[in-house]
């Protein structure tokens, strides 16, 4: 989510805009926006300090319930922050019951169902834990927050200040943040360097997969970014990171150039955003971009299943983006055959991005 401004490296609080991008409006924003990006770093700080461990181990899938919508319902509870700090707020909304009358409350809460529709439709999987846990969220949470994150138990969005950014609620973030609880409660991924780009990168996956279900959009129909249209009207830029193209989602004088690297050529050693979490997915992110447009059809199809199964048999919360490919490579043999045309075109995708497997 983020999209991430984290916690510990085992559980971080997955934020939706990553700290280098708010060292950037700290070094170069007018008083106001400097003051608000210094504010969020010493918030993901606190967030830091205060964050209990939450990583619970994976379920095998044969544990997971079958794919049936009828045993299988969300509990969704979406709160009002009332612009103010505390979690989870007022609650608004309970599953079943009618609109709230907070636009923010009702999209969040359709929001949330299609996420939970995407796991236990496609997958079998109920809720984030594979338990049926409630989906917990708040809306408007802090006055002109510029965040979104998902803190081991919820969610919660701010509303943006209007300026750099204007909404959180987009369903891509949503389904990323909602994504890291899958992640999380599924062996988790160790939230640094290669492991925690692979924690970010399935975090996008899922999120881009939740969106293009909800839109009924094939592969070749999808625009493959996360988070359009949360960028404020004078930035630059049509969303956070782009599968398609990585490093061409913003190209802004206050945000400077997307730094996202679509090959491992141009993978970037830094000790910031822990070891380019978000900067490095974009590498796996454009392997599973290129593979869907070799196949066609739905992403949430086989691609998808490809990707939840991988990650429930990963069993390796340090993985590297190679033993994540070969992981990819060998779920899908089982669910195509070793030798497959798919096998090979995902194989090719991994090799175009520079990962031999």
């Amino acid at each position: 989510m983020c999209l991430s401004l984290s916690c510990s490296h085992h559980n971080p609080i997955a934020c939706i805009v990553p700290p280098y991008m708010l060292r950037v409006l700290a070094l170069r924003g007018d008083p106001q926006v400097a003051q608000m990006a210094r504010t969020l770093l010493k918030h993901d700080e606190l967030l830091r300090q205060d964050r209990a461990a939450h990583t619970s181990p994976a379920q095998p899938e044969s544990a997971l319930p079958e794919a049936d919508p009828d045993l299988c319902c969300p509990d969704r509870r979406i709160h009002d922050g009332e612009f103010r700090a505390a979690l989870p707020g007022r609650l608004v909304r309970g599953e079943g019951d009618p609109p709230s009358g907070i636009p923010d409350a009702d999209m969040a809460y359709d929001s949330a169902g299609q996420v939970f529709s995407l796991f236990a439709e496609e997958y079998g999987r109920n809720s984030l834990d594979g338990r049926g846990m409630p989906l917990i969220a708040t809306v408007r949470h802090r006055r002109g927050y510029n965040n979104a994150f998902w803190n081991g138990d919820q969610m919660a969005y701010g509303t943006g200040d209007g300026k750099v950014f204007q909404t959180f609620l987009e369903l891509s973030v949503i389904g990323h943040e909602m994504a890291h609880g899958v992640i999380q409660h599924s062996g988790g991924l160790i939230y640094e360097n290669q492991s925690g780009a692979l924690n970010e990168s399935i975090a996008d996956v899922f999120g881009a997969l939740t969106q293009q279900r909800a839109l009924g959009q094939e592969v070749h129909q999808a625009d493959w970014l996360v988070g359009r249209g949360i960028l404020g009207p004078e930035v630059n830029g049509t969303a956070l990171r782009s599968m398609k193209a990585p490093g061409t989602a913003y190209s802004d004088p206050l945000l400077g150039q997307d730094p996202q690297p679509w090959h491992m050529d141009h993978f970037v050693t830094t000790t910031d955003d822990n070891g380019g979490v978000h900067i490095n997915s974009g590498i796996p992110n454009h392997a599973f971009y290129l593979f869907c447009n070799y196949l066609g059809g739905r992403s949430w199809d086989l691609p998808g299943r490809i990707w939840y199964q991988a990650l429930q048999q990963l069993n390796n919360p340090m993985a590297t983006f190679s033993d994540w490919a070969d992981q990819t490579l060998r779920t899908a043999a089982g669910l195509t055959g070793v030798g497959s045309q798919q096998v090979l075109l995902l194989r090719r995708a991994w090799k175009l991005v520079g990962i031999a497997v």
